[in-house]
């Protein structure tokens, strides 16, 4: 697949998963089913999960926790795989 294929897939994903006021403890649990099942999960950060920090921040440490990378951030939302 080459790197624009890769990324339209990456683009026409929904948001499965979406972090709120309890932060991303409480998503990486949901966050790891969703990746055992498939390559990609699109996270949609909304503000009150962000409280002062980026969403690549987040991101990342949410990918992190799971053991998994941040691949693509844009605005609110970002997709991490395994």
């Amino acid at each position: 697949m080459s790197s624009d294929e890769l990324r339209e897939k990456m683009h026409s994903l929904d948001a499965t998963l979406r972090v709120g006021k309890n932060g991303i403890e409480s998503v990486a649990e949901e966050l790891e089913t969703q990746l055992d099942d498939r390559r990609f999960v699109k996270v949609k950060f909304h503000r009150a999960s962000r409280a002062g920090t980026d969403t690549e921040e987040l991101a990342q440490k949410l990918a992190d926790r799971v053991g998994a990378s941040g691949i693509e951030t844009r605005g609110h939302t970002a997709v991490i795989a395994r």
